[in-house]
Parts: C-alpha cells; structure tokens; sequence
C-alpha cells in the first residue's frame, strides 16, 4: 500500500491512547488523532475520514463506543475496530450491531495490535473497500458538483465526468482527465444528481449519456469502458437516448 492507513483512535484512559499512537506509528500506521469523548469522536470522524477506527466500547460521557459508532455510520461507511475490557454477551451482542471488522480485548500487547490491525487492513484490500478515500460530495449546481479534498471544495464540471462507478460505501467518479473516489453510496449520489445527462444503467454504474460510443443489447462503451446495462434500466436508457 503506497500511502499510509490513518486510524483514529477513540479511548478515555490517555495512557492507553498514548501507547496505541505510539505503536501505530512505530508500525508505519498514521493517527488522524486521539479523542477521548464520543461526540468528539464523531467530529473528528467526519471531518478527517479515517480509513480505521480503534474505538474503546465504555467511553465516559454522554455516549459510549457503540453509540457513537453508529453516529458515525449514519454519515460515513469507516471500518471499525473495537477495544474492549468488556466480555459480556450483551456488549458483544449490541456492538455486532455495528459491523465491526474485530475485537481487541485488554490488556493487549503490541504484537496483538500489530496483527489485528494488520488483518483489518488486508480484509478491506480483499473486499475492495477503498484505503485513504476521505474525498465527500459536498455540493451540486445545475452544471457542477464540489468535492471536499484535502480541505478544501474541488470544482468538477459535470460535462467532465464519463461515469460514476459504485465500490460498496463509495462511488469512484471517473472523468476526462481523472479520478475521484468519494465515501458515498451510488444511491445517495444518484439523489444529489439533478442533472438529467446522467442515468442509472446497472446496480454499480451511473453514465453521462452524452458521452456514449456504443449501446449493445447487454452493454455500452464510454471511452473502451464496457459497461454492463441490467434490463430493469434498459427501457429508460433507451428512451433517454432519443431525447439527446
């Protein structure tokens, strides 16, 4: 992985958070931050989009880990990895709840951190789920869109975008002269899209039918990209076409 994984890590107990920073860091790892507060927690979260999550299930305060968990998921599909001194099955039964990708039990020690972290990053490699996209769609005009990057609004003409192709929590907008991936699902996307240029054709795609090569009975091609056209959307692709 050419760019480092960023992991926030949310725990009350400072001397715990310092050494957990400390070893990431010694591993190659970038801590986004330590908040130790759930509503602090769900800020930090949704401002910097970290790729992981190491988040402590009894915080102190008004909500606890898995309260603030599912804060945080209501707005952004991040991984999530749980620190936990509690083993009763009720915790465990409500943080499954969540979807976590594992549980650390303390105490723990640095080769249990290295290795469970490590497991995490690889299953998010295997399932496709996109490292180090914290890119958010945060605006639409009748003729662009404003993404979120590194701090500031990115302009991206709606004209310049090709497709838009979904990778489970995220969709990857591909464009004349590159990419974006941005933590969203295609629904919501779609929903945020007023434009009538673009089109669902399939579960994963959205089109710019104006930027079409080639319609077969099953596909169409954008720039050599054969795209699949599901039946459920054919109809309403063809008759788009029509009208352009």
């Amino acid at each position: 992985m050419s760019e480092k994984t960023r992991i926030l890590i949310v725990e009350d107990d400072m001397i715990i958070a310092a050494n957990i920073s400390l070893q990431l860091s010694k591993l190659g790892y970038e801590v986004t931050g330590i908040e130790s507060r759930g509503e602090e927690a769900v800020s930090h979260a949704l401002e910097n989009r970290p790729d992981i999550i190491l988040m402590d299930i009894q915080l102190k305060g008004k909500i606890n880990g898995i309260d603030t968990a599912k804060l945080i998921q209501q707005k952004a599909a991040i991984p999530l990895i749980y620190l936990t001194a509690n083993s009763d099955d009720a915790s465990f039964e409500k943080a499954k709840e969540t979807k976590p990708y594992a549980f650390i039990s303390k105490p723990f020690n640095k080769l249990n951190l290295e290795r469970s972290v490590a497991l995490v990053v690889e299953k998010i490699v295997e399932e496709g789920t996109p490292v180090n996209a914290s890119n958010s769609l945060e605006g639409t005009l009748d003729d662009r869109i404003f993404i979120r990057q590194n701090g500031k609004l990115i302009k991206l003409m709606l004209d310049e975008i090709l497709y838009i192709e979904a990778e489970r929590n995220y969709c990857n907008i591909i464009t004349t002269h590159q990419n974006y991936l941005i933590v969203s699902p295609l629904n919501s996307f779609c929903q945020k899209m007023e434009s009538k240029d673009f089109l669902r054709v399939h579960r994963s795609y959205v089109v710019n039918i104006k930027k079409l090569d080639a319609v077969a009975d099953s596909h169409l091609e954008i720039k050599r990209k054969v795209i699949p056209i599901s039946k459920m959307y054919k109809e309403d692709l063809m008759r788009s076409i029509r009208r352009v």
